[in-house]
């Protein structure tokens, strides 16, 4: 999580806070409107308190102002209730009760369906009272409780009821007493109206503050998980309808020209806040008091038009789809694993690897975005076997971008070409769509990696299984076969052989330990060791097949030992001393000389790859 606050010495400013904190001085000059004094305890709020709170769907914090001064949450509490009613109820028993269609008039209208008695919408008081009816609940301080507990998730921490503004609300609300008799009189409540018309008084008498609301609206745009303490507080199947009804009754009798002007699915409350949402970008918080004819925030109307107008926020005017998903994309011919094959296996790869197409993607996975990387798989080269998808620089990745993925996968299998996926743990709605999809063959179908070295490597040895060079998996190299004494005569092998000590390691033994000394070099004569950087958490940087030698740089320059070796199979290998192999510069320099330049040979090859497989990300 990243914040971003003014006046803060410690963080580099960051040039949105910049754009926040001149934007709050532009606009605290506006001095329009009147507090709102229906509810007595409103009308004591400071009418120059104002904040404003930007937070994005990852979590970045940026804010300015007065962004923890508490206020209660007002009408901005119907939208979150509405999310919470959905899911007890499901869309089709919730529409039963309260429509979605937008009224033109004031928050406060008795406006229901003359057909069907129903509210005309959730964000007017009449339908904001039909859906406090809906909260599951065995008693209404259960049903309160949850409601508490809902805004809690959302904000991230937990929140609390003002009590004085309740009494305040309770004493003076009998429009709203008088509109719970009316639902009841059409069956949209049940029971006595006036417990649930009390949870409504409560939902709207919760304790907020300007920065709840940036967090509370980032958590609807990322989906229904709270950025930042990533639980989930609205399961994602019911934010766009939660959304809808923002962005089209949210601002009241003002939502057309607010739609039109803004862009951005909003809902406003009489205490001054302003609570916007853009989908998968954005959630912005505003507080000030003073409100307008419609009773909206003047300031908050006004942030929220220079937010969208300066910074491209419209719903409507979003960039071309489809342009940027394929980050990158190269084949297992110009981008190995780091598994170190012979020389024969590396030039049998070279060639075999244009049959491995790798798609590197990014950005936030919808319809349109996924398209185009679907059309660019289906319209490649006919002779690519495996095709691998890295999914790590993904940010989001919707049912319809599921489905595609999933029509994809299937198209491929049945033109006998693998799928394999990388890095996809922060995709679970992927998951859940493949196992639902695929059913009995999801194990088999549904092929993933930690990482891409991982699946370019298993896609190599496929690949390698049936050359001229393939190995049997229990090879055993022999000495004249080890890459440093490739092309040593019968007589200097002769002097080699007998300083080489024969050790045995099982799977899953630590061969190499990072920090220890370097007293020998190994060379693997049968079976498999893979090199990690030394961590909890290790990357692996290389995986060594028989014939390799390994821990030979800190042997020849004394330093400790940089990594840990890791034997993956049982092993086999041979080890020279150090001190044979000085015995063998003071007795044989020749052939201390003819293993250095094998070594320096091998130094120039890695280089070689590296500086090739860099060139495929230029």
């Amino acid at each position: 999580m990243t914040i971003m606050k003014k006046n803060s010495a410690s963080t580099i400013v960051s040039p949105i806070q910049d754009f926040l904190e001149e934007l709050y001085r532009k606009c605290v000059a506006e001095d329009s409107g009147q507090v709102a004094t229906y509810i007595p305890e409103l009308a004591k709020a400071n009418p120059d308190w104002f904040g404003i709170c930007v937070v994005t769907a990852n979590g970045a914090v940026y804010e300015v102002g007065e962004t923890q001064q508490e206020f209660t949450i007002q009408s901005i509490s119907k939208p979150f209730v509405y999310g919470l009613a959905l899911e007890d109820n499901g869309r089709a028993a919730t529409l039963e009760r309260v429509g979605v269609e937008p009224t033109g008039d004031a928050f406060n209208s008795i406006s229901l369906d003359p057909g069907t008695g129903r509210p005309r919408n959730p964000m007017i008081n009449a339908g904001a009272i039909a859906t406090a009816g809906l909260i599951a609940g065995k008693t209404p301080a259960s049903r309160f409780k949850r409601v508490l507990e809902t805004f809690s998730l959302y904000a991230g921490r937990e929140l609390g009821l003002d009590e004085t503004v309740y009494r305040s609300e309770s004493e003076t609300g009998h429009r709203n007493r008088a509109i719970g008799y009316m639902l009841r009189n059409f069956d949209k409540l049940t029971g006595d109206p006036m417990p649930t018309t009390e949870i409504y008084f409560k939902q709207c008498s919760i304790s907020v503050n300007c920065r709840d609301l940036g967090v509370m609206a980032a958590t609807l745009a990322n989906g229904g998980i709270n950025p930042i303490t990533g639980k989930q507080a609205l399961r994602g199947e019911y934010v766009e309808s939660v959304l809808s009804v923002m962005g089209t009754c949210g601002m009241y009798d003002y939502s057309g020209e607010w739609l039109y002007n803004v862009g951005i699915p909003a809902k406003s409350g009489v205490a001054g806040g302003v609570l916007a949402v853009l989908p998968g970008q954005v959630g912005i918080g505003v507080f000030s008091p003073k409100l307008d004819a419609h009773g909206n925030s003047v300031r908050g109307i006004r942030v929220c038009q220079e937010l969208s107008r300066h910074l491209d926020l419209h719903l409507y005017n979003r960039p071309v789809a489809g342009r940027s998903t394929i980050l990158n994309k190269f084949t297992a011919a110009e981008f190995n694993s780091n598994h170190v094959r012979t020389k024969e296996e590396g030039d049998d790869l070279r060639e075999l690897g244009k049959a491995v197409q790798v798609y590197q993607v990014q950005g936030h996975l919808a319809f349109a975005t996924t398209e185009p990387l679907v059309r660019d798989v289906l319209g490649g080269n006919e002779e690519v076997q495996f095709v691998l998808l890295d999914l790590k620089r993904v940010l989001s990745l919707n049912e319809s971008a599921g489905h595609l993925m999933h029509a994809l996968l299937v198209k491929l299998r049945a033109q006998h070409k693998a799928v394999l996926f990388t890095h996809c743990d922060h995709l679970p709605l992927l998951r859940r769509l493949m196992k639902k999809k695929l059913g009995d063959t999801f194990a088999e179908a549904y092929v993933t990696y930690p990482n891409n070295d991982l699946a370019l490597e298993w896609c190599e040895s496929c690949l390698l299984e049936h050359t001229r060079h393939a190995r049997s998996a229990n090879y055993k190299a022999k000495p004249s076969e080890y890459h440093l004494f490739v092309g040593f005569s019968a007589e200097e092998l002769k002097v080699v052989q007998p300083l080489l000590q024969t050790r045995a390691f099982k799977v899953g033994q630590t061969i190499i330990k990072a920090g220890d000394a370097a007293r020998e070099v190994f060379f693997l004569a049968r079976g498999h060791v893979s090199v990690f950087l030394p961590g909890e958490d290790g990357h692996r940087l290389a995986r060594f097949s028989p014939g390799m030698s390994f821990g030979e740089m800190a042997f020849l320059d004394g330093a400790p030992r940089s990594a840990n070796i890791v034997a993956d199979t049982d092993v086999e290998c041979d080890q020279l001393a150090l001190k044979d192999f000085e015995w063998l510069g003071e007795n044989h320099p020749a052939i201390k000389i003819k293993m250095l330049e094998k070594l320096c040979l091998d130094l120039t090859t890695k280089l070689r790859k590296a500086n090739r497989e860099l060139s495929v990300f230029e």
